[in-house]
């Protein structure tokens, strides 16, 4: 690994814990996701390397970026709609290509129960 990929590496561990930091990610949940998505290294390995104790190849950090990435975008609340979002003048909300999503109020977190309206079963 040459003295720039390091420094690079170094950099990425940095910006990688402030945003697990600012999204309340810890290592465990971090490390859950990255490995779900092809991740071959250790968690005691990731926690060396977020402690710039360890230098992990290029592919590897950055399935640790798209793994944080992917868990910041899925706690993103969805955008509060305007009028011509609710009129259907507009495209479907960001998340929503299709305008799939059901007109329903949030109950415990973003899980439809199956007696919420607009749930598959009711």
């Amino acid at each position: 690994m040459g003295a720039d990929d390091e420094a690079i590496g170094h950099e990425q561990a940095r910006r990688l814990r402030a945003t697990m930091v600012a999204a309340g990610i810890d290592r465990d949940r971090l490390w859950l996701s990255y490995f779900s998505i092809g991740g071959e290294v250790s968690e005691l390995e990731v926690d060396a390397y977020l402690h710039h104790s360890l230098s992990l190849p290029p592919l590897q950090r950055d399935l640790l970026a798209q793994a944080a990435n992917e868990l910041v975008a899925a706690q993103a609340p969805p955008p509060a709609p305007y009028v011509d979002d609710l009129r259907g003048d507009r495209a479907p909300p960001r998340g929503d290509p299709a305008g799939t999503e059901p007109n329903v109020p949030v109950q415990d977190g973003d899980v439809l129960d199956r007696d919420d309206p607009g749930s598959p079963e009711h």
